[in-house]
């Protein structure tokens, strides 16, 4: 299939734009750069454009003649979310709805959209599951439930078959390091953790009074290689069902103190961690009930360490 990735050169993009090319898809990065990187687009053709623009988007669509989409494209830091509110809801909200015109238009009838585990909020139970209640707790989340609506109330009515995968953290990179997680500002943990142990540097670690085991957040980190995985699956899932809802993740949180002691096992090195308050919008805890998952998509996850391992491996000549 040929099928447009919208974010194609951002961190989740171009690593599934990789695997899509290496499972014999024709990826099309679909990206405006604003935080994705053109360097990261080599699988495919690359179309420039903003997501908010229908225009863009539908010419997209129609020269290349895509089968399908993933939709990544999107606003995505937690924190600058609760700060430009209204920068979330435009880019992130009325971007899906103009992707969603725009393949109307052009007749695409299926669509993958990478949705978030911070559509539910706060967890009201140890492991999180699709029918959890979804009452975000920052803008961001927000912004990707209203994106679930939109697209729960547009796609049936124009014919595109949907799935909305809501995955939990994403680590790793691509194990060739061919490309890797590249952020500016860094905001993810483990590069920043990585970073500060390699460098000598100090790791702000967020949050130590979280109603928490150790005081500071649980996450469920799921490698950004098996979430490429689960889109593609996904794809495969449409061609005999309508609509797809599910949760990506391995089903094990791991806490940010654990995650600096795993760190510093693989590494054989000591951080320096500063604790800093919780910031703004992080729930406490977040780990999926992966029991659904598992009934579609049948895969063997990587671990945490392993993740910590193939980072390093990449990134060291770049921080020692």
């Amino acid at each position: 299939m040929r099928i447009l990735v919208t974010g194609g050169a951002g961190y989740i993009g171009s690593h599934t734009s990789k695997l899509l090319k290496k499972t014999g898809h024709d990826p099309v990065a679909f990206d405006n750069l604003s935080n994705g990187w053109a360097e990261w687009v080599k699988f495919g053709p690359f179309a420039f454009g903003d997501i908010r623009d229908e225009e863009a988007l539908f010419r997209a669509l129609t020269g290349f003649d895509i089968d399908a989409v993933i939709h990544f494209a999107a606003k995505a830091y937690v924190e600058e979310s609760t700060r430009l509110p209204e920068l979330y809801m435009d880019n992130n909200v009325g971007g899906t709805i103009s992707l969603l015109k725009a393949m109307k238009r052009a007749g695409t009838k299926m669509l993958v959209f990478s949705s978030s585990c911070a559509t539910y909020g706060n967890a009201l139970s140890p492991l999180i599951g699709e029918n959890h209640q979804q009452k975000p707790t920052n803008p961001y989340g927000l912004s990707k439930l209203l994106c679930e609506h939109v697209i729960s109330a547009i796609a049936p009515v124009a014919g595109i078959r949907h799935a909305m995968l809501r995955y939990f953290n994403v680590i790793g990179n691509d194990p060739e390091g061919e490309i890797f997680e590249k952020h500016e500002p860094e905001t993810h943990v483990l590069p920043n953790l990585i970073k500060a142990a390699f460098s000598g540097g100090e790791f702000s670690l967020f949050g130590t009074t979280h109603p928490t085991p150790d005081g500071t957040a649980v996450r469920d980190y799921v490698h950004v290689m098996d979430l490429a995985a689960a889109h593609i699956a996904a794809i495969d899932m449409l061609a005999s069902q309508e609509r797809l809802i599910s949760n990506v993740g391995r089903g094990r949180g791991v806490s940010v103190r654990e995650l600096l002691g795993i760190v510093e096992s693989e590494l054989g090195v000591s951080v320096n961690a500063r604790e800093m308050p919780i910031r703004a919008g992080d729930p406490p805890e977040l780990v999926a009930d992966n029991s659904f998952l598992k009934t579609w998509f049948p895969h063997e996850f990587k671990t945490v360490n392993q993740a910590v391992r193939e980072i390093a491996a990449v990134t060291r000549p770049h921080w020692s």
